[in-house]
């Protein structure tokens, strides 16, 4: 709690009222902050203290695509801290027969504090929907419609997952000692087969727009033609460059293993892909959807051999590198008969790979406190001063 009180104060500036919607739209004292109060809040609940801060309201949580880990995190979150969660289900909303955006924040945030939205399903388009909420929501406060302007929090958009970085980043942080002690150490952000597709960019993005801003040796691989948004990249090699770390692009599962500290193997469909996608998708192109599907699936075949296997771990550092994942995976003879990554290694990071997922939930509170907070640090100290029992 002490290291709170030190830290706190100013590097909250762009954290208290601010949406969170990047990670590099932060300052590495913010994204300290948001650790160190998902700490405090996790040493708190621990000890049995209760720290609700709110005595009422909501969190809305709007899921435009499906969620197991990332929506019980936001639920759990928000009652962790004493906010009831609404869920927006656009089917069962005036949404489904041509609401606005500007009408629909309006109206669901009279008494709301934070607004969650996980929008990953259209390339160029999920983040920019936040932001068009934000600037709802903007209005509707200036305009005296609202008392209080609800905080949004992405939960998955096109470009980054910053709920799901910034939990990997704790994880790390917690098995290497310190963020310093992150500085050097080589992670591996490998594409993985897949016998599915499809899948969003958000995680590869989000991990390499993050962790080039602590000093690390970044690696980035993937088979010809499934590359990121370039931008993305582009920014990752600028923040290595000013971090004093490394950032490189490889086409070789291999060669991106070999010395890692760290690997974190996981699909994602080619940024292409993701963009004719969002056409047929737009356009409501079934049969277009299904002849894309096929397609690359058979590409996806091609690169059987990127999966994470024994082999391939030992040639990481002392071949026991960190093994990491947002989870599902696509477990080889587990939920899927090829996959990502072997039975063998998976299962002997299970416990550790539960444990970085159990971060999040505090990551989401800490962002929801720290937005609606302006001096976290006085508010969590009390919280441990007055020691209110959560289970009495």
């Amino acid at each position: 709690m002490n290291d709170l009180m030190t830290k706190t104060g100013a590097s909250n500036a762009g954290l208290y009222g601010k949406d969170f919607l990047l990670t590099w739209e932060k300052n590495p004292e913010e994204l300290g902050t948001i650790l160190t109060v998902a700490e405090d809040l996790k040493m708190l609940r621990d000890r049995n203290i209760s720290p609700r801060c709110f005595d009422s309201g909501l969190a809305i949580s709007q899921f435009r695509d499906n969620s197991t880990r990332t929506r019980f995190s936001f639920a759990s979150a928000a009652n962790l801290l004493g906010l009831a969660v609404q869920d927006l289900d656009e089917g069962k909303s005036q949404i489904a027969h041509g609401e606005t955006v500007r009408e629909t924040s309006a109206m669901i945030s009279f008494l709301s504090d934070i607004i969650g939205i996980r929008d990953d399903m259209f390339l160029r388009a999920g983040n920019t929907y936040m932001r068009e909420v934000g600037a709802a929501l903007d209005e509707a406060f200036a305009d005296g419609v609202l008392p209080r302007r609800p905080g949004i929090i992405n939960l998955q958009c096109d470009i980054d997952h910053p709920t799901q970085s910034m939990a990997d980043l704790l994880h790390l942080k917690n098995v290497f000692g310190s963020l310093e002690a992150l500085k050097g150490k080589k992670i591996a952000m490998t594409w993985a087969y897949s016998p599915s597709y499809g899948k969003p960019l958000s995680v590869p993005q989000g991990i390499i727009g993050l962790l080039t801003r602590f000093g690390m040796q970044v690696d980035l691989a993937y088979p010809e033609g499934y590359g990121l948004i370039p931008e993305v990249v582009e920014m990752a090699g600028n923040q290595a460059a000013v971090s004093g770390g490394q950032f490189r692009v490889v086409n070789n599962m291999e060669e991106a293993f070999s010395g890692a500290d760290i690997i974190y193997p996981k699909s994602w469909a080619p940024f292409h892909v993701m963009q004719r996608r969002t056409v047929l998708l737009r356009s409501n192109d079934h049969d277009g959807l299904k002849g894309l599907e096929m397609e690359c699936l058979a590409n996806n075949a091609k690169h059987k051999n990127w999966e994470c296997i024994e082999e391939k771990m030992s040639l990481t550092r002392d071949g026991k590198a960190l093994y990491m994942h947002c989870l599902p995976a696509d477990i080889s003879g587990v939920s899927c008969n090829e996959g990502e990554v072997a039975a063998t290694v998976f299962e002997r990071y299970r416990v550790p790979l539960y444990k970085q997922a159990g971060f999040k939930p505090y990551i989401i509170a800490a962002m929801m406190l720290t937005n609606r907070f302006e001096d976290p640090a006085g508010l969590l100290h009390a919280m441990l001063s007055g020691e209110k029992k959560r289970v009495q």
